[in-house]
């Protein structure tokens, strides 16, 4: 505790005393008159009362000025001794009051000012008893206590006298000594408390800056901890979430919340699940769950939990890329075992046709197997490029001019109808970057005809590049293909690039999986934002510094996705 607060406690202990005092000489009074002189008394009681008001104006100086408070202690000795001589003196009842400064001393002031007070206390009791004492026609009148007849022997006030000399100095050096070791307590417990706050400080600091959800229950879970994590996870407000239920919180399935009252302290539960957050985006939550011991004793649940969506996302597409790679490397030799007796067949149809007299039903019909059989061949020839991707061979080149040739190329193709319109949106200056040239105009020609494709009814499509900057700071280069068809469902986002995978008539579902392996390779990554009956918008971003990998088996790629 500080000084003042102290001192104030001092100044009401003074005023409830001095009003005992006064209500005592009261009853006294009414009881028997003139049994001790009342105005020195009502006066020594007023002026103890004027001496707290000055106190209390001067409080806020007693901080700084120690000597203010050693006054105070002084006035008060002399105030008791005032008392006790109006009361009889050596015969008064009230020579204990002398231990009320001296107490109240040790507790303000500790050290040796509750030794300077009792021994003040000693002299003015000792000054004011001789002088009882000496023959009363040497004395001026205020000294005057009783006559000489009422006084105790010598012997007898000598003896109370050193009684109480003994008493003020035992008093002073015990409650100084008391008053050291509180304070020596005191400090010790204000450090302790000190290194207490601050290790709790800590532990919220640690348990905030975790990037785990943590929560922690008591034996009917009902949260009584909630983390930053948890509620960036959840979003939902530690407010909203301290006293809820737990698992009805975490979404934990109701056939599992029965398995948290059975744990030990040894065992724990894991739980994986699709958890909707307060916004209505849905995650891949892991939640693990364990029992604690609150320091109160009591029972409690503890829930860490983790936002596994982006960690799930890529486990399946690692699975995922594991038996493509398994199967492609299988099916890459079968194509290629295929492709040589289909040239054969091909080519020995094409003789016949030319060679044998065939009616018109007969020379269809062969048409129709010269036709299905180069279609078979160029989904092998696609496949193949997929399976096994030719070196790349990169050079520095312009991706304006890479759009602009594939844009050309597109107003002439089979897929563009009057319907559709046709953009190109590119910078004024060069748009550098080094890479395969034709990997790039793949990259464009099986996007672009992919939007065209989307688009049955006609559309804008719009074909972009340009340079900027990542969340990183490092530069890159976009490709952009823009058009106005009928959308990507949310949950088929992740699986359009999936080879043969297809939603298009005649389709063989290559063509986005040949982009996937050639952005892989390029170290980029594909962010597709799709509205279902508005478009899609897919953007290729390429960093400008990379490593162009050769040929080898497909590595996960980030494919970022947006609904509109």
């Amino acid at each position: 505790m500080s000084l003042r607060p102290r001192l104030l406690t001092l100044i009401a202990v003074r005023v409830v005393a001095s009003t005992l005092l006064l209500g005592w000489a009261v009853l006294i009074q009414l009881s028997r008159p003139d049994s001790f002189p009342v105005d020195p008394f009502f006066f020594l009681i007023g002026l103890t009362y004027g001496m707290n008001v000055l106190y209390l104006a001067t409080l806020r100086f007693a901080e700084d000025h120690g000597w203010l408070i050693d006054l105070q202690f002084a006035v008060d000795a002399l105030a008791v001794s005032a008392f006790i001589h109006l009361t009889g003196g050596i015969t008064s009842y009230f020579s204990s009051l002398y231990l009320l400064p001296i107490i109240a001393a040790s507790a303000i002031r500790f050290g040796r000012t509750a030794i300077q007070v009792a021994t003040l206390s000693a002299v003015l009791y000792l000054a004011m008893v001789t002088a009882q004492y000496v023959p009363r026609e040497y004395l001026p009148d205020l000294m005057k206590v009783a006559p000489a007849a009422e006084l105790p022997s010598l012997r007898f006030a000598q003896y109370t006298v050193f009684i109480n000399l003994f008493g003020f100095m035992a008093v002073a050096w015990l409650s100084r000594s008391l008053a050291d070791r509180l304070r020596s307590a005191g400090a010790k417990l204000q450090d302790a408390s000190n290194q207490i706050e601050d290790l709790r400080a800590f532990n919220e600091y640690v348990i905030d800056s975790l990037l785990s959800g943590l929560v922690s229950a008591d034996g009917e879970c009902r949260i009584r901890t909630f983390n930053r994590a948890a509620s960036a996870i959840t979003g939902v407000s530690v407010a909203d979430a301290v006293g809820s239920d737990a698992a009805e919180l975490l979404q934990v399935p109701a056939h599992l919340r029965p398995n948290l009252h059975s744990l030990t302290e040894t065992q724990s539960l894991r739980v994986d699940l699709i958890y909707k957050t307060r916004d209505g985006r849905m995650i891949d939550l892991g939640i693990t769950a364990t029992t604690i011991a609150f320091p109160d004793g009591r029972p409690g649940y503890l829930f860490v939990f983790q936002d596994v969506t982006t960690i799930k996302r890529l486990e399946r597409e690692a699975r995922l890329r594991q038996r493509l790679a398994a199967v492609g490397e299988m099916a890459a030799g079968i194509a290629h075992e295929i492709r040589n007796p289909l040239a054969s067949m091909s080519g020995s149809i094409q003789l016949l046709r030319e060679e044998l007299p065939l009616s018109d039903e007969q020379a269809q019909l062969m048409d129709i197997v010269l036709r299905e059989s180069e279609r078979l061949n160029q989904t092998i020839g696609s496949f193949l490029a997929y399976a096994r991707p030719q070196r790349a061979a990169a050079s520095r080149l312009d991706l304006r001019l890479v759009i602009e040739d594939a844009a050309a190329l597109l107003r002439n193709s089979a897929d563009v109808r009057d319907t559709h319109h046709l953009d190109v949106d590119v910078p004024r200056e060069p748009v550098w970057y080094e890479a395969d040239e034709n990997q790039m105009r793949q990259i464009i020609w099986n996007l672009a005809t992919n939007g065209l494709r989307a688009m049955k009814g006609g559309g804008r499509l719009r074909l972009s590049t340009y340079d900027q900057h990542d969340a990183s700071g490092r530069p890159e280069v976009v490709l952009s293909v823009q058009d106005e068809g009928c959308g990507i469902p949310a949950d088929e986002i992740d699986l359009i690039f999936q080879p043969f995978r297809s939603t298009f008539e005649r389709g063989t579902g290559l063509g986005l999986a040949t982009v996937h392996r050639i952005v892989t390779d390029y170290n980029g990554s594909i962010q597709v934002t799709s509205s279902v009956g508005s478009g899609t918008t897919m953007r290729v971003r390429l960093p400008g510094q990379h490593a162009v990998a050769e040929a080898q088996a497909p590595r996960p790629m980030a494919i970022r996705s947006a609904i509109a």
